[in-house]
């Protein structure tokens, strides 16, 4: 999971932490002088393409700090292509767990979503609820089962509980929860105050039946929901994922981005496109490689089927996808879909007299096909 552009740090892990991803995003942009075409400290508040129109009009707001205070300077501008490159981990998604909420209320300190966790001090020598099984639950796991925490995980089993055996020893993994439980009976459950190591006042009910006391901190790892606010109507979250039109985006769902071509191409104006759809992918190389494929057909080496074929692909996938389903899940299927998207842009390159996108090296293909064999031999076991 790397950039063609640079490769990680020798030595690297499978896993790193943030900072260890944060120096090689930076490493990145510093090498390829990526800096002096990025507006830093900007909003983009609307996205749009007027009726008639052969440019996508931008609006933004830049925050700068100065001696007396802050400035807000808004701009448009007018660009020949957009791409969405905003990634989809901005927006918590809480499951709606009964009693959760007033857990959380009663508890604020208690109980965060990963998004909000940054260290694991706090979580020392803690008894650790992690609800999710996801790579969040992994490093919140991995970072504070070394301070002393004991941990519980609580997850739904599917094929996509793959990292159970990276997970420091001891964790103790059990059914997903069934319900939050306030002791109303306990005066410091009425005052929302509890003691420096005194437990949360409650019970948490699992699936299977048990119940879960002493629990000192509650961390919900269960991913994102998927928003682009700033492309106006296109988002509809009021609309059931099966009513999305041919032009609708975001559905009521809020992980479904609807309309697009390989995960890439918004079918109505394929000038709008999106890095970072794909999910459960090698996230690096596979947005990498998108943005290659996006690449050739904004600069006219590579053609785009044409709208009617791409919009039956699209309503083909859509009438396979069952719910529970991850409908952009590429899991274990990410070298399928690369050959297939290479076959398409390598068949126009070729007519043009160009050198053909190379896709993922040797050394990718092997890790891939080493993860796929250990992937199938735990559900052989």
């Amino acid at each position: 999971m790397r950039s063609s552009l640079l490769r990680w740090p020798e030595g690297s892990e499978d896993f790193v932490d943030q900072r260890v991803v944060h120096q090689y995003i930076l490493d990145i942009a510093r090498i390829h002088n990526v800096y002096d075409k990025v507006v830093f400290n900007t909003r983009v508040e609307s996205v749009s393409k007027p009726d008639g129109s052969g440019t996508w009009t931008v609006k933004t707001s830049t925050f700068a700090r100065t001696d007396s205070g802050h400035t807000l300077t808004k701009e448009t501008w007018k660009f020949d292509a957009v791409v969405v490159a905003s990634g989809h981990y901005h927006i918590p998604f809480v499951p709606d767990i009964p009693g959760l909420a007033t857990w959380k209320q009663r508890f604020p300190d208690r109980v965060i979503h990963s998004k909000q966790y940054r260290t694991p001090i706090p979580f020392s020598n803690q008894t650790i609820l992690i609800i999710g099984a996801g790579v969040s639950a992994l490093d919140i796991a991995r970072e504070t089962a070394p301070l002393g925490a004991k941990i519980i995980q609580s997850r739904r089993e599917s094929k996509y509980d793959v990292l159970g055996s990276r997970l420091p020893e001891g964790v103790d993994r059990v059914a997903m929860v069934a319900e939050f439980i306030v002791d109303e009976t306990a005066e410091a459950a009425k005052s929302q105050t509890l003691k420096p190591g005194q437990a949360i006042l409650g019970k948490v009910v699992l699936e299977d039946g048990k119940v879960l006391e002493g629990i000192d901190r509650v961390i919900v790892a269960t991913g994102y929901i998927t928003s682009y606010p700033f492309l106006g109507d296109l988002e509809k979250p009021s609309v059931p994922w099966q009513d999305a039109d041919e032009k609708t985006l975001i559905t009521s769902d809020g992980y479904i981005t609807h309309n697009l071509h390989k995960d890439i191409f918004y079918i109505p104006d394929p000038t709008l496109a999106f890095i970072g759809v794909s999910h459960l992918v090698s996230t690096f190389s596979l947005f990498d490689f998108q943005a290659q494929v996006a690449a050739k057909v904004f600069a006219g080496q590579v053609q785009l089927p044409p709208t009617s074929v791409m919009k039956e692909e699209h309503r083909q996938r859509k009438a396979r996808f069952q719910p529970g389903d991850r409908f952009h899940s590429m899991f274990a299927a990410e070298d399928v879909y690369i050959d297939e998207v290479l076959n398409w842009v390598n068949e126009d390159l070729a007519k043009a007299g160009l050198d053909p996108l190379p896709g993922m090296d040797d050394e990718w293909k092997a890790n891939y096909k080493g993860f796929q064999e250990r992937l199938k031999g735990s559900y052989d076991t």
